[in-house]
């Protein structure tokens, strides 16, 4: 696969690798990574705009994540929420969505509102169809037949 830009291999902007390859935990981030080289390359979304927002967003939750000072009590508006671990995607996500605003091709409250919509429904079931999901167990006809659910 040729990328449109170039991918940082180190610093902040680095996404995360196994083997030199990139690395999703999850599919939604293997999407968002996909849809974000695709408005890139549509030129739809200036990478280095984008980039610098990326780099913008992963300061601010550093920044976030050593508030309040080990020294201090309590918390600090704009602290990370209590057992917020970093995710290097969650990020991309905010930067993304930044972009298209600032883009004008999402607003913020539309963004928000399919944001929630999407995240109130079901796991597994983001697409539409008329098949059944199988889950295999041991001998089961449609799992030895290689079904698939996908």
């Amino acid at each position: 696969m040729t990328l449109p830009v170039r991918l940082d291999e180190d610093g902040a902007a680095a996404p995360p690798r196994e083997n030199g390859e990139l690395a999703f935990a999850a599919p939604w981030e293997s999407r968002l990574f996909g849809l974000t080289m695709a408005l890139v390359e549509g030129g739809r979304l200036d990478w280095e705009a984008f980039r610098g927002r990326l780099i913008a967003r992963i300061a601010d939750w550093e920044k976030r994540a050593s508030w309040p000072p080990p020294a201090a009590a309590g918390g600090g508006a704009g602290a990370p929420g209590a057992g917020e671990t970093w995710e290097y995607w969650q990020r991309w996500r905010e930067a993304f969505e930044d972009s298209l605003e600032t883009a004008g091709l999402v607003g913020g409250s539309e963004i928000d509102g399919r944001s929630r919509r999407l995240a109130a429904r079901p796991h597994g079931h983001d697409h539409h169809h008329e098949h059944h999901h199988h889950e295999c167990h041991g001998g089961d006809a449609a799992g030895a037949a290689g079904e698939s659910d996908e």
